[in-house]
């Protein structure tokens, strides 16, 4: 349907606590847990614009999955240093180093990823402004605004 977004993902816990630890320790807040299905939901956004849930699912393998978490460019700026203190490693990607943010220049968007507790691929990403250079590899988003 057109016009339609993303409302909700979920992701699979080998440990329940241990994942809303993880969530709360990144400013999520938990809006509801079901302790009888051991699922915990989050509301992201001002308004509850998106949601996120887990479920434990100890007597079964983790599916693991990738999540984006979409900010604004200044608030990516900062991301990697926010992981840093919260104990949290961001990780390479494209073959480059976690260093700054990384730019897909097919969108062009900049991108941060890391892991949570049960290996689900996170990312914090900010589309860009400027024109798509999709025959460009990703690079570093200080590299890409030297060419912008």
């Amino acid at each position: 349907m057109h016009g339609a977004k993303l409302y909700e993902a979920h992701l699979d816990s080998a440990n329940l606590e241990r994942s809303i630890e993880f969530y709360e320790n990144l400013g999520f807040k938990a809006a509801y847990t079901i302790e009888s299905r051991k699922a915990a939901f989050f509301f992201l956004g001002e308004n509850k614009e998106n949601m996120l849930g887990i479920w434990e699912t100890k007597d079964t393998p983790i599916k693991r999955s990738h999540i984006a978490f979409s900010v604004s460019p200044d608030k990516l700026r900062g991301i990697i240093p926010f992981l840093k203190e919260k104990g949290i490693g961001a990780r390479e990607s494209f073959g480059l180093s976690p260093k700054e943010p990384i730019v897909h220049t097919w969108m062009p968007a900049a991108s941060v990823y890391f892991y949570d507790p049960d290996g689900h691929s996170l990312e914090y990403i900010a589309v860009l402004e400027g024109e798509a250079r999709p025959y460009l590899k990703p690079m570093y988003l200080s590299e890409w605004e030297e060419i912008e």
